[in-house]
């Protein structure tokens, strides 16, 4: 075996997970190479684009050391020139005080690791072989790399309802994360509109009415799917209006102001008639697609579809020494922080597992 044609840590995805490895990885001097994907259209059509869903994230203000600020310059300084295109033009040119994006933190973990020693490739891993040590992993442009040690970090994708309408307010009204959006301005004591039926619409709706001044909730049935304990607390809440066996038809607003109102439809037939909402803002809350299907069932699932941990408080998967981190295995918290740190939990869980599992070369 050449020595030199087996990496020691490879890590997939570029989310804060992936970067968050890539950096602990680079620091324990183990040289890892980080598969960040590729810039497609089928990319973008799956939301599976390169720098993960961060990158749709506006403003971050839950992410520990960026407080309000103009970072402007500091942004400059600390990325690559020909990395500036990645980020919203406000970052560059916007005025004080600014909050960081997602674009924006996302690249400077990437930049951040790259200053450790990781190198990135910008390829998808399409095909991979974890039966045996060093796994196989073969990527978009046909070449395949071998590892010793690999890091799942591919994040999740949020289940989006198809309408152009849609698409046109993402980060403009329209959202697919509570915790991270709902408590900006724009939605502050102002009625809000989530769609869904199950644990997370709930749990959203129920975070939500701490700001709106009305949460509607839009199921296609007359019955909530979510646990018992959270249907009783939430029919509770005074701020929340059902609206049943409907679903979201369109939604209305301009590019200036955003999301001004929701069209909702008699579920049985979306084409007849019509009822519209008031709203600032529309939270999608319908599901997320753990992105596993590369891995063509080589690691065990949970029955929520994220890869499965089976040992406690570990990033260890079904295959011994393969880790994973953030959102693809996490389907309670989806956040960037928490995200980050499994990430340096996975590379950690790497280093000793390389150390206690040398394989012999030739």
């Amino acid at each position: 075996m050449n020595e030199k044609s087996v990496e020691k840590v490879v890590i997939i995805g570029s989310g804060p997970a992936g970067w968050s490895a890539a950096i602990y990885a680079a620091r324990a001097a183990l040289n890892p190479l980080v598969f960040e994907g590729a810039l497609t259209a089928e990319n973008q059509d799956a939301g599976t684009l390169p720098m993960g869903q961060l990158t749709t994230t506006t403003e971050v203000e839950n992410y520990p050391g960026f407080p309000s600020g103009d970072l402007r310059a500091y942004l400059k300084s600390a990325l690559a020139e020909e990395r500036l295109w990645a980020l919203p033009s406000d970052d560059l040119d916007g005025d004080p005080p600014r909050i960081v994006s997602g674009a924006a933190l996302v690249e400077l973990m990437r930049r951040q690791a790259e200053n450790f020693g990781a190198r990135v490739v910008s390829e998808d891993v399409t095909d991979v072989d974890l039966s045996v040590r060093p796994f196989t992993l073969v990527d978009s442009s046909g070449v395949t790399t071998r590892a010793e040690t690999v890091i799942v970090a591919t994040g999740a994708s949020t289940r989006w309802l198809g309408l152009a309408s849609e698409e046109r307010f993402k980060n403009n009204g329209v959202s697919a994360c509570a915790v991270c959006d709902g408590a900006s301005p724009r939605f502050r004591d102002q009625p809000i509109v989530v769609v869904g039926g199950g644990d997370v619409a709930v749990e959203d709706a129920e975070y939500l009415s701490k700001f709106a001044s009305k949460v509607y909730i839009v199921h296609r049935r007359d019955e909530l799917r979510a646990a018992k304990i959270l249907v009783e607390r939430i029919k509770r809440n005074p701020k929340v209006e059902f609206v049943w066996n409907s679903v979201v038809a369109d939604v209305l607003g301009d590019d200036a102001a955003g999301v001004q109102g929701v069209l909702v439809a008699d579920a049985s037939d979306p084409s007849g008639a019509r009822r519209q909402i008031a709203a600032s803002g529309l939270f999608v809350a319908i599901g997320r697609r753990p992105n596993v299907g590369f891995l063509k069932g080589a690691l065990e699932l949970t029955s929520e579809g994220v890869i499965k941990r089976p040992i406690p408080f570990s990033s260890a998967t079904s295959v011994p020494g393969v880790f994973v981190a953030g959102d693809v295995c996490d389907a309670r918290y989806r956040q960037a922080i928490v995200a980050s740190s499994s990430g340096a939990c996975a590379a950690l869980d790497a280093e000793r597992f390389l150390l206690e599992n040398p394989i012999e070369r030739r």
